[in-house]
């Protein structure tokens, strides 16, 4: 039987790649190839772009309301195909099925929130600047604008960038990552289904060169890229260097400060799923357990309760921890603990000798645990993106935020206490973007924006809420002055002023 062909999306159509280049998509519990996915040819990059290109000259002009309405009804889709598109997600990519509709459900978010675009939308209006002069300002779209996605959100980080994108009246270009790419197709079958005119939204398929393509094409406005940090920055520098807007979010290695005066059981539970849910392949996971004075002595029950955790297939129920996305990503991370072990770590938790019965052949590896990690250490200074967690002791407060500050990342970081000086005081002078106070994955939701800080982002605003706005969208400012009609002679005005 042939193995299924991931579709590229051209002009409203989802069409074969008639590429030499082909990568299978294995289930990562079972290596079974569900699809293959292609790269797709530089012809028909020109093709998506070509199309995004056309479609603009329409749909920049088209309603508000109508765009909105679009919105309205894929948000619908999305909600009545959760469950299916869920599926998608834990087969291509391992997460248990909870996560994988959590992965799901907060791209939902940003399209309910792109439901709002004609009041996020609005420019302003003074009037009376001068004599019968009023001056205002627009809010208008770029043009053709593409992102660059990730594999470890394959449901969510689509829907971070298009349906904001789109409902500002640009059109767009997705490449989804080559890993994990049935579901974004998926979704964007339903986004043709809400009513997308052709072209508006595009996809197409593969590695570097498609991202070089892209990054480099004269008729694309504006590229948004969440990834790796050596990625990343090659992409920001290129795109930025071509004169595109550019915004990268990118590599972290988060931080969770414990005090000993914080609810226990509570911390050490939320602690467990920020370090190891969806097998740390998250940007936003918690790296480094800083424990603060006495909250050392919590670890031998943190050890114990990652031990509880179950490892097997997502689509089992009571599976906590699926397996990483491809073998190589495993080997990565043993090869993390290896160096862990010869640095002089201590192990408290060994992951690699998890065995998930009748699924040899998967990709599984379990909660690690390293304490005595200094910051030299490679387990510490590298983002893994796998579940091995450094933990690390301080004496204070002070400590720990200085400690936190001094890492080159600054994606998410969270504090667990009961006192609200404590939080106040991390909240001011921590340096990262994300910041949680008893919550350990601070994603916020669309109304506000993803942010980060350092080596964590590149460029100044955020991929979905009030910010995305600002960066799929230029502002033009207009002054206006309607004269009465007169046969009075006027005088001639050669001065920069308005009178």
């Amino acid at each position: 039987m042939d193995t299924k062909k991931v579709k590229m999306l051209i002009n409203g159509c989802f069409v074969d790649s008639a590429t030499s280049h082909w990568e299978d998509i294995p289930n990562p519990a079972t290596q079974e190839i569900l699809a293959k996915v292609p790269y797709s040819t530089a012809g028909e990059i020109e093709e998506a772009v070509a199309a995004a290109s056309q479609a603009f000259k329409s749909w920049k002009n088209t309603p508000i309301p109508m765009r909105a309405r679009i919105m309205l009804r894929l948000q619908e889709l999305i909600r009545k195909n959760l469950d299916q598109l869920a599926d998608s997600v834990t087969a291509e990519l391992g997460k248990t099925h909870p996560d994988a509709k959590g992965d799901v459900f907060r791209g939902l978010e940003v399209v309910e929130h792109a439901c709002g675009i004609a009041s996020l939308q609005m420019g302003g209006y003074v009037e009376n600047v001068a004599s019968r002069v009023d001056t205002y300002t627009i809010l208008q779209p770029l043009g053709v604008c593409a992102g660059i996605t990730p594999f470890n959100f394959p449901g969510m980080i689509p829907l971070w960038m298009y349906p904001m994108a789109i409902a500002c009246g640009n059109t767009f270009v997705l490449k989804p990552s080559e890993l994990d790419p049935i579901t974004p197709v998926k979704i964007a079958e339903l986004a043709q289904e809400a009513g997308l005119p052709d072209g508006v939204l595009n996809i197409v398929h593969g590695g570097k060169d498609t991202v070089n393509a892209l990054c480099d094409h004269p008729d694309i406005k504006a590229i948004s890229f969440v990834g790796s940090a050596p990625v990343g920055t090659l992409v920001y520098n290129r795109a930025s260097g071509n004169g595109k807007r550019a915004q990268c979010m990118m590599a972290a290695n988060n931080h969770g400060i414990v005090l000993a005066d914080a609810n226990k059981e509570y911390t050490l539970n939320a602690l467990i799923g920020a370090c190891f849910g969806a097998s740390a392949q998250r940007c936003m996971a918690i790296h480094t357990l800083v424990l603060v004075g006495k909250a050392n002595e919590w670890l031998p029950e943190f050890v114990e309760k990652a031990k509880t955790l179950k490892v097997g297939p997502g689509w089992e129920k009571d599976t906590d921890m699926g397996p990483m996305i491809r073998p190589a990503a495993k080997e990565r991370v043993t090869g993390y603990i290896e160096q862990g072990i010869a640095q002089g770590a201590k192990l408290e938790l060994d992951g690699r000798v998890v065995s998930v019965q009748g699924y040899e052949k998967g990709n599984f590896i379990g909660p690690t645990i390293f304490s005595n990690v200094t910051p030299e250490m490679s387990i510490y200074r590298e983002e893994i993106f796998g579940p091995v967690l450094s933990v690390v002791n301080v004496n204070t407060l002070d400590e720990a935020i200085a400690f936190t500050n001094n890492n080159p990342f600054g994606n998410g970081t969270a504090i667990f206490t009961s006192s609200g000086v404590a939080a106040h005081q991390f909240q001011n002078e921590i340096d990262v973007g994300q910041v949680g106070i008893n919550l350990p994955i601070p994603v916020p939701l669309p109304f506000f924006s993803f942010t980060g800080s350092r080596g964590s982002k590149l460029g100044d605003l955020g991929p979905y809420g009030k910010q995305a706005v600002e960066f799929y969208t230029q502002t033009k400012t207009v002054t206006a002055r309607w004269p009465k009609e007169t046969t009075v002679p006027g005088e001639v005005n050669t001065a920069i002023t308005l009178k």
